[in-house]
């Protein structure tokens, strides 16, 4: 339900907001609430059979939303440096109870929300294959004019 999902993510920002500090870390909410739950209204007081349709035209008023997950499915990340890693899973393990069911915490071998392990992340940075933009990376490929390449001003081709 969209309400865990929130109830989740507060819990995690606040215990890192008091341990970390609020520009030490970054929360992506991975599951997101986009299936509308509908209920159809049904009366239940005397002579309802006769004033009510029954299953006839059943589509109901929507109530709220919820995210469809799958198993495995990651369901929020936390990127932070490597000497707040303790903070982090109690973070994450206090928000775990706000679901049901059992949930695993996981330690990603990537750097930060990269798609790159940590050592090929550092040698990329610094041939300049990569450059930081936000809390994403830039790749810089061998594709287009020269003039326009960041590798070739720099005078790595």
């Amino acid at each position: 339900c969209s309400s865990d999902l929130e109830a989740c993510r507060v819990a995690v920002n606040k215990y890192l907001t008091k341990h970390v500090g609020k520009d030490a870390y970054h929360i992506r909410m991975r599951a997101h609430p986009f299936h509308v739950l509908r209920a159809n209204k049904m009366l239940s007081c005397a002579g309802a059979d006769r004033l009510s349709s029954g299953m006839r035209h059943s589509y109901g008023k929507p109530i709220g939303v919820s995210a469809r997950v799958n198993i495995g499915q990651v369901l929020l990340s936390v990127r932070a440096k490597d000497a707040h890693e303790k903070f982090v899973i109690e973070a994450i393990r206090r928000g775990k109870f706000k679901f049901a069911g059992r949930q695993k915490i996981l330690k990603s071998l990537k750097w930060g929300f990269t798609k790159y392990p940590r050592e090929v992340y550092v040698a990329k940075r610094k041939s300049g294959e990569l450059s930081a933009d936000g809390n994403i990376v830039k790749v810089h490929n061998r594709r287009g004019k020269l003039e326009d390449s960041v590798l070739y001003q720099a005078g790595q081709e």
